[in-house]
């Protein structure tokens, strides 16, 4: 059984989400304050982390920047879930590095569906266990990624991305189509969400980022960069 830790100082709305997770067959944790919520993150290291981000003792982006920091809980996907309902707000959320972001008041079911999209696309993908292109290495068993043979730190959205435009090289991938496969829904907003994970996905990359290419108006694609 898959565990989501929830990190909500509102009880009632805790409660709310733990009720629909644990119904869709999720063991639910709970913290109601900032310090304790990165304690149980470290410590506990669940499959996902549905994050308030006004929280009492710690904000949500200061656990968030914690839990990213420890090694032990660096990998683990990130739904922001937040009053904040502007979309510049969402971005900044997006761009901290966050897989998914919702805004209060929210669907129980929205949440569950991103839920069990974001831990699919973090399950090892089908067919062979290690796929190489130019620079770089995935590891799909293990969910790794491998740049130049040493390891570099993708979440399993940055990393599901990569490796679907890689196993695609020199083909056009159009924008929905990315959307859909990687987050399972598309909209403006999340059109939006896509390019706030190219931008991160770019700066890890660093000197190798020109490896993915944007595509004016229709999308990404990975290839090789012209001399």
């Amino acid at each position: 059984m898959q565990r989501v830790l929830i990190v909500e100082d509102e009880v009632d709305i805790a409660d709310l989400v733990m009720f629909n997770l644990q119904r869709a067959g999720y063991e639910v944790l709970k913290a109601h304050d900032g310090i304790r919520g990165t304690e149980m993150a470290i410590a506990e290291r669940p499959d996902l982390i549905v994050l308030d981000l006004m929280l009492p003792g710690r904000d949500g982006y200061s656990v968030f920047r914690e839990v990213r920091r420890d090694a032990r809980s660096s990998h683990i996907p990130i739904i922001m879930l937040t009053a904040r309902a502007q979309t510049e707000d969402r971005i900044q959320g997006l761009e901290a590095g966050a897989d998914d972001y919702l805004s209060k008041p929210f669907s129980p079911k929205e949440l569950v569906l991103r839920v069990n999209a974001i831990l699919k696309r973090s399950e090892a993908p089908p067919g062979a266990v290690e796929f190489e292109y130019g620079p770089f290495r995935f590891d799909k068993n293990a969910v790794r990624f491998y740049l130049e043979k040493e390891p570099v730190d993708l979440t399993s959205t940055e990393f599901k991305l990569l490796l679907y435009l890689c196993e695609r090289a020199e083909k056009t991938q159009d924008r929905n189509d990315l959307l859909r496969t990687v987050w399972g829904y598309s909209d403006e907003v999340h059109s939006r969400t896509l390019d706030t994970h190219m931008k991160r996905l770019r700066q890890k990359l660093g000197s190798h980022g020109a490896w993915v290419e944007t595509v004016r108006g229709i999308g990404y694609r990975a290839a090789p960069p012209e001399a």
